[in-house]
């Protein structure tokens, strides 16, 4: 009896140490040879409206399948932290809420295909930092924004076909080889796989990245189905991926000014990145290393395609010494070019004040620092008078790029004599300081008329005769090493210079034979571009072209005029006046008609004159007969004429 009741109490205690199972689920124990084992729990009644909350805690897998439920709330399996399988497959699900996911560690698979999901929350993704398998297949989804590209980076297997999806941001694309930077290899043991299929996706420039990854082959990146159509525009509705050509889409092409540029400590510098492509593209500065830069950057698009930037540095020191990135960006890709800047000068310093030594009448020596008054005894040598070295930092000198057309002057360095501190007798100190005298030297130079391959250096001689020597080199600005130089006289005043590269910054400097050495006059100046001239070039032939167009007509009519009257007038000439009686005329004639004649009547009474009508009127030829003459016949005779 004593057994029983022992057995009974023993059973009891196992079945309460069994995890609880929901009522609408199966758990499933799966257990090894080892002792070690996993669950997993199925929940599919159709009545299920909610997640279940009472899952045991060591379940391993979890689906939730063809259900009524239809919204997954905050935390609804953070108790499960041994959960690495989760499936939540065609149920009705609308909504998944931000922080459905937390504390799922060690999930590493999430199907959610099959349901009704129009949004899904991709920052929800941070809580699974194990996260490699994402189904949404079979959903809503219209559109995936580009912040969620940082949460899909470690997912190795991503399936979002039969959606509403219409395109992708170009920098989703990007976290994909060989897009991503890694170098494709057909032997990569770990592969992507992308389920992008059964989508209206409206082939433009915006997914021009993923049409080209569809064409790539030996990357390690595969397609679930490689028969990807565009929906998208009419032109390409139809058309499969890889057939797919499209129009008004290339990469960036990026061009720097310069790929090295030296300038002085303290002066201020230009960088400038010049890109092209279609859409127009967006530029970026940073370090070599990425950093962000905190300066001024002055950006602008002339025209369609085409951007250019600026990055402004002021009074630079060593520490903005480097490599600067200027990287280009648009749908169809990107692109980036380098300049290296590198400063020259020397590191200031705090230096000693300058010792002067002077030798007293007394033969005393007395030390005076520079700056200050009071001697300072030593027992030196009486006939030592030394003076202490004195290290001098010159200026930085401002050297810009100027603009097309422009040239700005540098001026060298200027060093300050220090004053020279004597020590009178007295014991008062005197200041005595040099009066700079007026040298000759070369004023007002510049270079005006630029071309793309020459210009003119003009120049002002003051207190130099005009046949002195003076030597003009010049150089590409960034190429010190390529001088050409030559040799002219300082009374011509000016200089053609031959020979140059279109659209480069040069500097010209000028060295007479009293110049001291590094302290030449030099001039910055840029050359024109090609396109300006050939524009120029265009402009005169078209003008030309419709002066001529105008003025050739009138000048053939003219001379055709003068042709006819030349004819007309030579032809009056040699016909004369026998041509004028040939002519045909009209002349005006009377009717006569005769009258009943009478007993007493007289020979002259037998005619009468009556006006012609005008349909009476006759032509007469000039080989008529003028005489002709009247012949009388009886009275029954008709009328005759007498002209």
């Amino acid at each position: 009896m004593y057994r029983l009741l022992v057995a009974q109490v023993l059973l009891g205690c196992w079945i309460v140490a069994q995890p609880f199972c929901p009522s609408q689920c199966t758990c499933v124990y799966h257990g090894r040879s080892d002792g070690t084992g996993s669950r997993s729990v199925l929940c599919n009644d159709p009545d299920m409206s909610d997640i279940p909350v009472n899952v045991p805690v060591d379940t391993v897998k979890l689906r939730v399948e063809k259900t009524a439920v239809r919204r997954v709330p905050t935390e609804a399996f953070y108790y499960l932290s041994e959960l690495r399988y989760l499936w939540i497959t065609y149920n009705s699900i609308t909504s998944v809420d931000t922080g459905s996911f937390y504390n799922l560690k060690v999930l590493h698979e999430l199907r959610m295909d099959g349901n009704m999901i129009a949004t899904f929350p991709w920052e929800s993704l941070k809580e699974m930092p194990s996260l490699r398998t994402l189904d949404l297949h079979n959903n809503r989804l219209t559109s995936i924004p580009v912040e969620a590209a940082p949460y899909l980076v470690n997912i190795t297997y991503l399936d979002i076909s039969s959606n509403k999806l219409t395109t992708l941001p170009s920098d989703l694309v990007d976290i994909w080889p060989p897009f991503s930077g890694n170098l494709p290899s057909a032997n990569a043991s770990q592969k992507i796989v992308l389920g992008l299929q059964d989508n209206p996706w409206y082939c433009d420039c915006r997914i021009s990245k993923l049409i080209e990854l569809s064409k790539m082959a030996s990357i390690p990146v595969v397609l679930m189905d490689q028969v990807l159509t565009c929906s998208g525009p009419e032109n390409l509705a139809g058309v499969l991926f890889q057939r797919a050509e499209l129009d008004q889409c290339s990469k960036p092409s990026v061009m720097t000014s310069a790929t090295k540029i030296t300038s002085p400590l303290g002066s201020n510098v230009l960088l400038r990145c010049d890109a092209t492509g279609f859409p127009t593209p967006t530029l970026l500065w940073t370090r070599a290393d990425g950093t962000t830069l905190n300066v001024t950057v002055v950006q602008e698009s002339p025209g369609e395609g085409v951007r250019w930037s600026i990055l402004s540095l002021h009074s630079i020191v060593f520490k903005d010494a480097g490599d600067y990135r200027c990287k280009a960006k648009n749908f169809a890709g990107n692109a980036e070019a380098y300049i290296t800047l590198s400063v020259d000068g020397v590191q200031a310093s705090t230096l000693s004040p300058p010792v002067n030594i002077t030798k007293w009448p007394d033969d005393q020596p007395v030390t005076s620092f520079a700056g200050t008054k009071m001697p300072l005894y030593t027992t030196l040598s009486p006939a030592l008078t030394t003076r202490a070295a004195k290290t001098t930092v010159p200026p930085p000198t401002t050297r810009k790029s100027p603009g097309p057309g422009g040239g700005i002057q540098r001026s060298p360095p200027a060093g300050d004599k220090p004053a020279t501190i004597q020590q009178s007798k007295g014991g008062k100190g005197s200041l005595q300081s040099e009066k700079s005298k007026k040298k000759a030297d070369l004023k007002d130079i510049e270079v005006v008329e630029e071309t793309s391959d020459t210009a003119v250096l003009l120049w002002r001689a003051e207190g130099l005769p005009s046949d002195s020597p003076v030597t003009v080199f010049y150089f590409p600005y960034d190429a010190k090493d390529d001088k050409e130089t030559v040799d002219t006289e300082v009374g011509q005043g000016k200089l053609l210079l031959e020979y140059l590269m279109p659209n480069q910054v040069y500097t010209v400097c000028l060295v007479t034979k009293d110049s001291v050495a590094g302290k030449e006059q030099c001039v910055d100046f840029t050359t024109l571009d090609n396109g300006v001239e050939v524009g120029q070039n265009k402009i005169l032939m078209i003008a030309s072209g419709i002066a001529c167009a105008v003025a050739v007509p009138l000048i053939v009519v003219l001379l055709y005029k003068i042709v006819c009257l030349c004819c007309k007038g030579n032809s009056s000439r040699n016909n004369g006046p026998d041509d004028d009686l040939s002519k045909e005329m009209y002349v005006k004639f009377e009717t006569l008609t005769m009258k009943q004649r009478t007993l007493n009547g007289q020979a002259n009474d037998l005619w009468a004159r009556r006006q012609t009508q005008e349909s009476e009127r006759m032509l007469l030829c000039s080989r008529s007969s003028i005489d002709s003459q009247m012949t009388y016949k009886s009275d029954s005779s008709r009328s005759e004429y007498l002209c």
